[in-house]
Formats: structure tokens, sequence, C-alpha cells
């Protein structure tokens, strides 16, 4: 009688790493995961980094920040690409002045979905800044140019996240801006691009923040 061959034992799937979305802070202001929008001041809400580095024409990032920025910027002039930083690190009282500005100029309304209110804006994180290349700066054509196409698909790999994405202005209380992009870390800012996030508050959980409470 020929003997029964010995099974073969089946592999036990090796289990697929969760992502530990507490892993960081949304609140504290140091941290790289803070959420900043119309319903979530910084605290305290003059709030300054200590850590800020000079990246050039006279901007100012958090120092990892920069350091992922001098990669992106690289990594796009090796295909061919000029990218360029237009606005970084704004401190609170720069905020208050640009935001009065914007008021008198188009009134409080018009303001709010163009320049956060001091205390609410991601720039004072030195966390967040404006990109702008292929003839177009701060403005929406940068998304149809090649550097704008560029940042919207490779940005997440040196965890940058275009900010205030198209249709999100109901979420993020911000009109489309494809230059504003904001600093996260590779890690959170390519799983929010695997599981198709648009938003850091989508991918959180946390209430949309349309307007200012109150």
């Amino acid at each position: 009688m020929t003997p029964s061959p010995t099974p073969t034992p089946t592999p036990t799937p090796t289990p697929t790493p969760t992502f530990d979305r507490t892993q960081q802070s949304l609140t504290d202001p140091a941290s790289t995961w803070v959420v900043v929008n119309k319903a979530r001041p910084l605290s305290p809400i003059d709030w300054a980094p200590a850590d800020l580095v000079p990246i050039g024409n006279g901007y100012q990032l958090r120092a990892e920040a920069a350091q992922a920025m001098d990669a992106m910027i690289g990594a796009a002039a090796a295909q061919g690409l000029d990218l360029s930083v237009q606005s970084a690190y704004r401190p609170y009282e720069y905020q208050v002045a640009l935001f009065s500005a914007q008021v008198s100029r188009f009134g409080e309304d018009r303001a709010e979905i163009q320049v956060a209110r001091p205390g609410h804006s991601e720039h004072q994180t030195g966390l967040a800044a404006d990109v702008g290349g292929g003839g177009c700066d701060i403005e929406s054509c940068f998304a149809t140019t090649a550097e704008g196409q560029w940042v919207a698909a490779h940005a997440a790999e040196f965890g940058w996240l275009v900010r205030y994405p198209e249709g999100g202005q109901n979420v993020t209380g911000f009109k489309y801006e494809p230059w504003h992009v904001r600093y996260v870390g590779a890690p959170l800012a390519t799983e929010m691009q695997r599981t198709g996030a648009a938003t850091m508050e989508e991918f959180f959980g946390l209430p949309p923040a349309p307007a200012y409470p109150g």
C-alpha cells in the first residue's frame, strides 16, 4: 500500500499592519499631525514653533518640513520641473495684518474663504507652504501646470498633502488651493493617499469645519 503524502501545511497569512491613527496628537501645536481649521484654532492661539529654519527667499519652515520640502523640490527638478516656495511660515501677528487687509478689501465673508483668521492658519504651524511653478503661482491655474500635476501625484511620497482639495470646501472651510501643501510626514500622507481620504478631517473622523463657530 502506497503511503499517503504528508499534507503540506498551509502557511499562516501575515496580518496586514493597521495604521495607528493615535500615534500623534491632533491638538498639540508642536505635533506634525495637528489639525488646524475654522473649528480648531491653535492653542495657545499665538503659538510659534521653536525649530524654524530658512528655506530660501526669506521663508522658513520647521526643520523636518524644510528637509522634506528640499527633497520634494529636488525630485521635481530631476524631472525637469521648476517648483518653488512662494510662502511658508507666518507668525500670528502677520496673520492678524493679512486677515485685516483682506477683510478691508473684500469684506469678511469673502475674506474668510480665502484667508484664515489669526490662530486658525496652517501657515502658523510652520508645516504649511504655498508652492508654485509652470508660470502660475498661488492661483488655481497651478493645478493645470506640469508642476501642479506632479505635486498632486507625488507630494505624499515626501510627506506633503494638498490640504484644500477640489470639492472639499464644505469640509475644510477653504476653496480649492492646489498650491497649498501641508507637511504631515510620509507615513500619514501615503496612508491617506492609499485610502482615498481627501482631507485630514475625513481621515481622522473629525467634524467638517466649513465655517467659524458662532
